[in-house]
């Protein structure tokens, strides 16, 4: 037996029995806010996730040595990061941390290791689990220091000391923060970063000892998927290839070889509830139910006939399913914390739009978003302005594209299309005919993107829906506008209809201006508890896999 473990077996009980996972202050519900879908149980998936979403508000429990009696000289410092160069960039911030504290001992106390020490290595340990393919610096070395337990010499528990704090900035980094700002810019994810010290993080677990309450600084969805990300890597070796017995479409009531496989393939993912549906050949009310669920967590149209598109999802190899599980855990490390009151957020490969008040989901909505070339972009702003009978100003790159050749091949064009030069731009005059709809929402940034409606209603309909030169179209724009003027009473439902309808350009102030979060994230777990999965449409989560296994 492992002699860390004989050491420390009550130290490991009493971590499985208090985990320090914690969930971040709860934040945008933006993937995992669905409300519709069957209730069906699985026993086998609910028992593991149903304890997580229990545990989002367990404090961090744990003894913390405030101020030890135990000093170490300041010039210790200067010998630990000639030995130990992989943590000099944590300098500054061990420096800071032990100053404030006068060089006493954070994770002892004079009988030994503190309990938050125990947990802090038992994370250390497990750093795979949290999605990461780093190795952690320094781990022998830490485990020989850690299983000498209660023999260490005053020089050795120093190092102790150290080590466990470098490799905690180590931690908090990779886990809690995530990649640099300058290489998610390049996934064109350009949503502010959440701020976060990880020096005050510390600094308030150590300040509020054994019976604060201290929130570990991450998304709480991140946490759902690393649940997801523990079972599907004990997910026995798939080997099911599920096909279309003559190229056509699995339906209620065929019978079919093809149809034990679908089954077997829907158990593994956990869709199909028991072992024992696994070996019928016929298409019954069982495995309709199965096949349903399925279809929800991969945003199609919830039909029952497996066809093409199904099993393409079906056959995705589980590696691959993990890496996309661990590349939407990171995108969860850079969301910002703490959003409170109202907002909105767009989940671009879900296509659609979400609106809260703090965590609670209030309404979903679907929309149509940007083209593979005219991607939608990943940012964040604030709904200012709602315009009533928008005049559409054609962008550059449209007019050279397609208004230019169209007016070459057709003088009319212009007229046509209810077109005007403005100057030397062109613009598309108010009306139903209008790309922009009858009204839309402006919230200021660099990149000429917003919310509006659109003459073309039936693409809602589709499941995939990125069709727009890079703005978001919205499904029920007059919901929309009556949200955001709810503030303002002059603003009836009939005053706005009439001004969506009016022909006539109209500049509305929004009184209490609205956050709105453009994002991206192709897996998440809903509030049914199902891990959603989405194309990548944008072929951002390779980019992202990448810069992940270079760091």
């Amino acid at each position: 037996m492992n002699p860390f473990f004989i050491v420390y077996y009550p130290i490991r009980v009493a971590f499985m029995q208090k985990s320090i996972v914690l969930f971040a202050l709860s934040l945008l519900c933006i993937w995992g806010c669905r409300d519709s879908g069957s209730k069906s149980g699985d026993n086998r998936k609910k028992d593991s996730i149903s304890k997580v979403v229990q545990d989002a508000a367990r404090d961090i429990a744990g003894n913390f040595s405030e101020q030890s009696s135990m000093r170490f000289s300041a010039n210790r410092l200067a010998s630990f990061f000639a030995r130990y160069d992989s943590l000099r960039s944590f300098q500054k911030d061990i420096n800071t941390f032990y100053t404030g504290r006068n060089y006493s001992f954070a994770w002892f106390t004079d009988s030994g290791l503190t309990e938050q020490a125990s947990h802090l290595y038992v994370r250390l340990e497990n750093l795979p689990e949290e999605g990461l393919s780093v190795s952690l610096p320094y781990k022998r070395t830490l485990d020989t220091l850690i299983n000498a337990g209660n023999t260490q010499t005053l020089e050795q528990k120093s190092e102790t000391e150290l080590l466990l704090t470098g490799l905690y900035f180590f931690f908090a980094q990779k886990v809690w923060g995530g990649l640099e700002e300058s290489a998610t810019q390049k996934v064109d994810w350009l949503m502010p970063r959440k701020k976060l010290s990880y020096s005050a993080f510390l600094d308030s677990v150590l300040k509020q000892g054994n019976t604060g309450t201290v929130k570990e600084p991450v998304y709480r969805q991140y946490n759902l998927l690393k649940e997801y990300l523990k079972k599907y890597k004990a997910l026995p070796a798939d080997n099911i290839t599920v096909s279309l017995p003559g190229n056509k479409p699995i339906r209620p009531g065929d019978n079919s070889p093809e149809i034990i496989k679908l089954r077997k393939k829907l158990f593994l993912l956990g869709d199909l509830n028991n072992a024992s549906d696994t070996t019928s050949p016929t298409y019954d009310s069982t495995l309709l139910k199965a096949v349903k669920r399925f279809q929800r967590r991969h945003g199609m149209t919830e039909d029952g006939i497996a066809g093409g598109g199904m099993v393409r999802e079906l056959n995705i190899p589980v590696p691959q399913l993990i890496e996309k599980i661990m590349v939407n855990m990171e995108r969860n490390r850079w969301l910002p914390t703490d959003v409170r009151g109202r907002y909105l957020a767009v989940n671009i490969p879900e296509f659609v739009l979400h609106a809260y008040y703090d965590d609670s989901l209030l309404w979903n909505m679907n929309v149509v978003v940007g083209k593979d070339v005219n991607k939608t972009v990943i940012f964040a702003g604030t709904i200012s302005q709602v315009v009533f009978s928008p005049y559409w100003n054609v962008p550059p790159s449209i007019l050279k594209k397609e208004i230019l050749p169209g007016i070459q091949k057709n003088p009319n064009y212009l007229e046509k299309n209810h077109m005007e030069w403005n100057g030397p731009d062109v613009r598309q005059k108010p009306g139903p005919w209008n790309s922009l709809g009858q009204v839309k929402f402006l919230f200021p940034n660099s990149h000429s993107i917003y919310l509006h409606d659109t003459p073309s209603k039936g693409l809602f309909q589709e499941s995939k829906r990125a069709f727009s030169h890079g703005c978001i179209r919205v499904a029920n724009p007059k919901f929309l506008a009556t949200y955001m003027l709810r503030d303002d009473s002059t603003w009836t439902a009939d005053r706005i209809a009439k001004a969506m309808a009016s022909g006539k350009e109209q500049f509305v102030g929004v009184k209490n201006p609205m956050p709105v979060f453009i994002t991206y994230f192709t897996a998440w777990v809903d509030r049914q508890g199902d891990l959603n999965f989405r194309e990548d449409i944008y072929k951002r989560d390779a980019q992202l896999s990448g810069l992940l296994l270079k760091r």
